[in-house]
């Protein structure tokens, strides 16, 4: 957001996740992740948890750099736990720093909750007028795709998975992304977090459409994830495996993230959903088609 809001040069430091746009990757890291991500799916949900369960946090904060940077604003969120660290761990973590930096905390449920982020961070950080510009663009933009998708008569059923071993739903703005991009989505609650969802009910629920969205998982990972969800009992019989409508994406770069780039993701799906509509868009390495085969026996 601080990016697109052409403020880079106010940025002291970042999370070890943030990786776009590339300069961002030449900013101090003030976090580190104790998961090691070469794990399998299945292998990182088991550390999750029991990380969680143990430490209360999946990441470290590297308090004496953050002294040293003596920060006035921590942006921060308390959305999601396995995310990022949450709002409470920073807040205790900073009382005692020199700068008494204030934290801003960023809970976005729907787009339009990510939209205003983009405005509050613009007033914390002095450039209203330029937040407000960027946030009616993207909202522009997903007016634009509403507006087509609106007359659709024809809307597939679409399952976006957060995750593949246990599989999960898309969570918090995911169902609202499938329906704007002309699709419905049966399993995800809309603007409530991902949850683990019994296979069974994705094979009732027949989907049309499958888009491996996998938190944390670039289009490599996520291409190998397909791989695995063609493994899972029934998945040949689905009408999304049957036409071949089985696609990964950069989850990371995209749908797990609400900023910017969140109208991307929206795009995406659009041309996923209904490519007789939109067009591909020119984002390189963001999305494609898994191409599986039943194994022989």
């Amino acid at each position: 957001m601080v990016f697109a809001l052409g403020q880079e040069h106010l940025l002291a430091g970042v999370t070890h996740e943030c990786d776009y746009p590339p300069q961002a990757r030449q900013l101090p890291k003030v976090t580190r992740t104790n998961i090691d991500p070469a794990l399998s799916s299945s292998q990182i949900d088991a550390a999750v948890r029991s990380t969680l369960a143990a430490a209360g946090s999946l990441y470290e904060l590297d308090v004496s750099l953050l002294e040293q940077l003596q920060p006035d604003l921590i942006l921060t969120q308390r959305l999601c736990d396995v995310c990022a660290v949450s709002a409470d761990r920073v807040e205790r973590a900073v009382a005692a720093l020199a700068s008494h930096p204030r934290v801003l905390n960023l809970e976005p449920h729907s787009l339009a909750d990510v939209f205003e982020n983009i405005r509050t961070v613009g007033q914390a950080i002095g450039c209203e007028s330029r937040a407000a510009a960027v946030a009616a663009n993207l909202e522009r933009r997903v007016e634009t795709i509403a507006a087509k998708t609106k007359r659709c008569a024809f809307r597939p059923r679409v399952f976006c998975m957060e995750w593949v071993q246990p599989p999960y739903c898309g969570g918090h703005w995911m169902k609202e992304l499938v329906e704007i991009a002309g699709g419905r989505d049966d399993l995800a609650n809309p603007h409530r977090p991902s949850y683990r969802i019994e296979w069974r009910r994705v094979l009732d629920s027949a989907p049309e459409i499958i888009v491996l969205t996998c938190c944390g998982f670039n289009l490599e990972r996520n291409l190998r994830e397909a791989e695995k969800l063609a493994a899972c009992e029934g998945f040949w019989g689905l009408p999304a495996a049957k036409s071949g409508r089985i696609f990964a994406t950069d989850g990371s770069a995209y749908f797990s993230r609400p900023g910017p780039r969140i109208v991307d993701s929206l795009e995406i799906l659009a041309h996923l959903v209904h490519p007789e509509i939109f067009p591909a868009p020119p984002l390189a390495a963001a999305f494609a088609p898994a191409e599986l085969a039943p194994a022989r026996k």
